[in-house]
């Protein structure tokens, strides 16, 4: 049971709807975006941390899977670092939208590179999701000049990088202790380069929810854990467009919880289209 991929990508799906409305909420409170994300950031590689004994204890041999470690904590440093400021601009399920082209260039990677079979029905489904999620919150004139829209796009093209380098090296680790280093590296430089101080980490905590940055640093922490897992254990050709199901998912949050019933036909249209995609994705 728990070596599916499928469950681990249910998970997935879940926790990063309360990452993303969390992190939403969060970063319009914050004070300094690059003190904010050291400090989620740090929550949540110390939280991935206890998770080590529950994966199998094991370390690479091979120089090059510590180097392309290396690579994926500077990809992810500037990604982290960027979504913040992204976040801060845009609405939680916007974001999730963008968040898609990591997922689209995980996907390519995943064929280009690991010779995952990539039929037209695979293909086609592909489409179906993505698409389906982008058209939903598509309005003339909300790509043009927002430079939180492009912050997000540059940020999710390097976290696509880093995913893929992840797919093709966190195997070779400790899962929990893996994710903990991407989490904590990131964070000490940002820390560095951003010239940040204690006492900005320390104000950002006293002035925003403590109990949301908890939730925050918690849940990327099994975001990350679960997504990488069922990576490891699915193809990623397959994965990688099923995880824009968060879109959905951050619709129908916005919708029970939040009361956002904004354009809800259209969306209730694209989530049969979405649904469709799933459909001939898995087969």
């Amino acid at each position: 049971m728990f070596e599916s991929a499928y469950l681990f990508l249910f998970f997935y799906l879940i926790i990063t709807v309360l990452f993303n409305e969390s992190y939403k909420i969060i970063s319009q409170n914050m004070k300094s975006a690059g003190a904010l994300t050291v400090l989620v950031e740090f929550i949540a590689g110390i939280v991935s941390c206890f998770w080590i004994p529950f994966f199998e204890i094991k370390f690479p041999t091979d120089i090059k899977t510590y180097l392309l470690l290396g690579l994926a904590i500077v990809f992810y440093t500037i990604q982290n670092r960027l979504a913040t400021t992204a976040r801060s601009g845009m609405e939680a399920s916007a974001y999730s939208i963008i968040k898609q082209l990591s997922n689209v260039f995980v996907m390519i990677m995943g064929f280009l590179f690991l010779k995952e079979e990539l039929t037209f029905q695979k293909t086609i489904g592909s489409i179906f999701l993505i698409g389906g999620n982008i058209f939903i919150f598509y309005q003339k004139g909300t790509w043009k000049k927002n430079r939180y829209l492009w912050l997000g796009i540059f940020a999710n093209l390097c976290m696509g990088i880093a995913l893929f380098l992840d797919v093709n090296s966190s195997n070779s680790f400790n899962l929990a202790f893996y994710v903990s280093i991407t989490l904590l590296f990131p964070a000490i430089l940002v820390f560095i380069t951003e010239r940040i101080k204690i006492k900005d980490i320390v104000n950002e905590w006293k002035m925003n929810s403590k109990h949301l940055i908890l939730l925050t640093g918690i849940s990327w922490s099994f975001m990350m854990i679960t997504k990488l897992k069922s990576y490891q254990l699915g193809e990623v050709t397959k994965i990688a467009p099923l995880c824009s199901l968060t879109v959905i998912l951050n619709v129908l949050f916005a919708f029970i919880f939040l009361k956002n019933r904004k354009n809800i036909v259209k969306k209730i249209v694209v989530s049969i289209f979405i649904l469709i995609g799933v459909f001939m994705i898995k087969q």
